[in-house]
């Protein structure tokens, strides 16, 4: 092997290892990212499942609120009852389908 063919390898070598290191480094920032993912993911639904329960708690206190009203809003509590009695409704046609 001449001079040349081995400075040829040597930096062949150089290199190879240099795009092994950057592989492995890739492969660990990959990892690192999924992980990140996967937290933020289950973060995610962790806080949609209390958005909804707020909100089911929220629509329960305003019936709640609708309902004790002292009679100076009748109107508004006789449709918020309409409404709830319709749900009722759509619900047991549902199950008797």
């Amino acid at each position: 092997m001449t001079e040349e063919e081995k400075k040829r390898l040597s930096t062949f070598e150089a290199r190879l290892r240099h795009l092994i290191y950057l592989h492995d480094e890739l492969k660990r920032e990959n990892a690192e990212l999924k992980q990140l993912l996967k937290n933020k993911t289950e973060e995610c639904k962790q806080v949609q499942a209390e958005y909804g329960a707020l909100n089911v708690d929220y629509t329960n206190l305003k019936t709640a609120m609708t309902i004790s009203l002292n009679g100076s809003d009748v109107k508004e509590t006789k449709l918020r009852l309409s409404k709830l009695v319709r749900e009722v409704d759509k619900c047991i046609a549902l199950l008797n389908e």
